[in-house]
């Protein structure tokens, strides 16, 4: 063989940024879990053991500049469904409230699923929906109240059984959905669009494990025979209520939010053996994340009093727009594809999956989906060379916004925009300014704000985040509208803080 045709051999060999490529995609959000949670991403500040994520991560790539869409739950699923920022949408801050709300992605719109399934893929979710639904209940079952007024435990509001889901996953491109709406409600067990079952929230995460694993055992002859799965598996752990089954409390020494972490770690660890046990692994893209950082809930001060620092060497933590708010775990493995052992720093959202996909199977995105979702694609087959996102925009759980170029990143407000301290109105009764300017780059602890010495970098990001709102979107394309009207710059000096 010469040369010439060797060389080209290996060039069609090769995979490119942009090859069409259909692998089984499992996608496993875990709730409120921080980036310093995960044991290899934080070497000397985590003493929670996490041995199935630490192997995922060595035979994958870790992104350490990943972030979610919020810092708070319902709008990151939003976004990572549809490509979209939720604050284009009605919900301006919190999350949604309980099983009976209008569903936040419309019907009609684009989602990951939706895309997936038109290209011949099983879709299912099995876990945590939290995006709304309506609900029709048996002929004289009242009500449940929406607030549990300290008569009943977290997780145990959810719907009797009998009761139909309206508006919700299987109306959304799923094909199949089994799991709860939100933590109030897992007590309520749905199959597609029925509550099927109420049972203890303690026995949630173990069940929603062993299902993802008959789903993987059940998909895998389809998947071998060329008609690939996308599982989309949003865990309930470990977010409130903290309730480790018996069999992993007092595990890891450090308290029940830890056994929790680590009993998430056995049900990542199950799944992956699921995917080998059965002869896929190697034809499936596996993606482990959060939805936003750890919950001062968990007891983080009583973690950090012990040398376990859940947000790494972050500042903040869930609902605040400080980095350990937001910024996330993200490990992907497709053997012989992603690169193992890798590190990536592109910088990267949880909208970024609908692109992502599309460029999988080589299409491109229409004009009215994923108005702010960029392929990923590059950075995971390790080919990318430049930046693939200009910028993120960051939402709080007070509705506070900033956004994140390069190694600047602006904040709109004066305090933490969420639960940590100061808030932001305790910070503008101690005089700080409206705005944060940090240096990512030199001061990831977001220590020193520069707001008063870089009015041009101030500037420069205000008018790319002002054009993004107007716009509707922050990648190329026609003008889209927001569903409502959009105000960035004094959100958190008009809203009262929670």
């Amino acid at each position: 063989m010469s040369f010439l045709r060797f060389f080209l051999c290996l060039l069609a060999a090769a995979p490119t940024a942009h090859a069409s490529a259909r692998p089984n995609i499992v996608y496993i959000l875990a709730d409120d879990m921080g980036y310093g949670d995960v044991s290899v991403l934080n070497p000397g500040r985590g003493k929670i053991r996490t041995p199935h994520l630490d192997r995922l991560a060595g035979a994958g790539m870790i992104f350490t500049d990943a972030h979610s869409g919020s810092s708070v739950c319902t709008p990151t699923r939003y976004g990572l469904l549809t490509g979209r920022y939720a604050w284009r949408t009605r919900l301006q801050r919190g999350v949604l409230d309980g099983a009976d709300d209008d569903p936040l992605i419309a019907e009609g719109r684009l989602t990951v699923p939706s895309f997936l399934r038109r290209h011949g893929y099983a879709t299912a979710v099995i876990g945590k929906w939290h995006l709304g639904f309506r609900s029709e209940r048996p002929g004289g079952v009242p009500v449940p109240a929406t607030k549990d007024n300290g008569k009943r435990r977290m997780g145990e509001l959810g719907l009797p059984v009998g009761s139909r889901v309206i508006g919700g996953p299987v109306t959304r491109g799923f094909d199949y959905f089994w799991g709860c709406s939100n933590a109030r409600t897992m007590s309520g067990l749905i199959e597609n669009d029925r509550v099927i079952e109420n049972l203890p929230p303690v026995e949630m995460l173990p069940r929603l494990g062993r299902r993802a694993v008959d789903y993987i055992a059940g998909r895998a002859a389809a998947a071998r025979a060329g008609r690939p799965f996308f599982l989309y598996l949003p865990l309930t752990s470990p977010h409130t209520p903290i309730l480790p089954s018996p069999d992993w409390k007092g595990r890891s020494g450090l308290g029940d939010y830890a056994d929790f972490v680590m009993q998430t770690d056995a049900v990542v660890g199950d799944v992956l053996r699921a995917l080998a046990e059965h002869g896929v692994a190697e034809e499936t893209l596996v993606i482990f994340t959060a939805d936003n950082g750890c919950s001062p809930q968990a007891g983080t001060d009583a973690l950090e009093a012990k040398g376990h620092f859940a947000s790494a060497r972050l500042r903040g933590y869930k609902a605040d727009i400080w980095e350990g708010g937001h910024r996330v775990p993200f490990i992907a493995r497709w053997p012989g594809r992603v690169p193992a052992g890798r590190t990536s720093s592109q910088l990267i959202c949880h909208t970024d999956l609908l692109a992502t996909v599309v460029d999988m199977v080589g299409e491109r995105l229409p004009e009215d989906a994923g108005e702010d979702s960029v392929s990923i694609l590059p950075a995971l087959l390790g080919r990318d060379r430049a930046p693939l996102r200009e910028a993120v925009v960051h939402h709080s759980i007070n509705g506070v916004f900033a956004i994140r170029q390069a190694e600047w990143k602006l904040a709109y407000s004066p305090g933490s925009g969420g639960w940590g301290k100061p808030g932001d109105a305790e910070a503008r009764k101690s005089g700080l300014p409206d705005l944060q300017l940090y240096d990512l780059a030199n001061d990831l602890a977001e220590t020193r704000n520069l707001q008063a010495e870089k009015p041009e970098v101030v500037a420069k990001l205000s008018a790319l985040l002002e054009s993004y709102v107007a716009r509707g979107r922050s990648t190329p394309g026609e003008t889209r509208k927001n569903d409502v009207a959009v105000s960035w710059r004094e959100a958190t000096a008009r809203k009262k803080e929670r």
